[in-house]
């Protein structure tokens, strides 16, 4: 089983993959298991490389993991097309498909699984792709042999800290200052204005030294077609105003609705509060 699902992942573009016991995860919404009747057994994690070359357009102006498509649904393409391969080729067994809303905390199971470390900013990170993977994690009730690691950490070098725009003790995360419904106030919209992006903030991973590495390999490059396809790096705020409903949909910024990412674009476009 676990060669089956290495291959089915490696010939989708996922390189990184391998399992962990149920038991060695810290399980935080177990409803989701009792829901697909697992209870026991092995969540096969794994890592979704996502950055392009689309990612180092210099006039980018939103968060490098919203520049393609909403990755959610290309989980969701993914799982339709595994798991009834899985059901079909191991009937005895039960298997569900997660990331991001998940029964398991993803990043600490990823790093005791083998596929990686945290970084100081509490970001997981990989040598080949650094930050910028998706997790995700086929679940199944089969008992399959898998040591559990202990949790790796970086080197610690500070380099994010000190790329990170804002001082977290006493402000949010531009990140999610970027993200918050309602009006913004000036300090706050002052905070965007200096960093320039309309949606999240990837300041302490470009500084980081795993993705300078992984950039200059070549190793961070994703070969997944669905994170190049339809990328869009600048956003205007006219662009996301001729959006269908259902193209807007399809971005991973929709869910926080229209009114929040026009509300920055168009303070940036002015240059200043609004």
């Amino acid at each position: 089983m676990k060669n089956t699902i290495s291959t089915l992942l490696a010939a989708r573009g996922i390189s990184l993959s391998a399992p962990i016991a149920l038991k060695d995860c810290n399980i935080t919404r177990p409803y989701l298991l009792e829901r697909v009747g697992i209870t026991d057994g092995t969540a096969f994690l794994f890592a979704v490389p996502y950055y392009t070359t689309k990612c180092d357009d210099p006039a980018r102006n939103i968060s490098a993991y919203a520049v393609s498509r909403d990755y959610h649904r290309f989980f969701a393409a993914l799982f339709d097309v595994l798991l009834p391969i899985l059901r079909n080729r191991f009937p005895a067994y039960k298997f569900a498909g997660f990331t991001d809303h998940s029964p398991i905390a993803e990043g600490e199971a990823a790093v005791r699984a083998g596929l990686g470390f945290f970084g100081c900013n509490h970001l997981f990170l990989t040598t080949e792709f650094s930050s910028y993977v998706f997790l995700g994690e086929i679940v199944t009730d089969a008992i399959i042999e898998a040591p559990s690691g202990e949790i790796k950490v970086c080197s610690g070098c500070g380099a994010c800290h000190a790329a990170c725009p804002v001082d977290l003790t006493v402000s949010e995360c531009l990140s999610a200052l970027t993200q918050k419904k309602g009006a913004l106030s000036a300090t706050e919209q002052n905070a965007v204005l200096a960093h320039g992006c309309a949606w999240g903030c990837d300041r302490c991973q470009e500084a980081c030294p795993v993705t300078r590495q992984a950039k200059q390999s070549g190793s961070i490059y994703t070969t997944i077609p669905f994170f190049k396809d339809n990328a869009i790096s600048h956003l205007t705020a006219d662009l996301v105003r001729a959006m269908s409903e259902e193209e807007f949909a399809a971005r991973a910024y929709s869910w926080r609705g229209r009114e929040v990412i026009l509300r920055n674009l168009e303070f940036l476009e002015k240059g200043e509060p609004v």
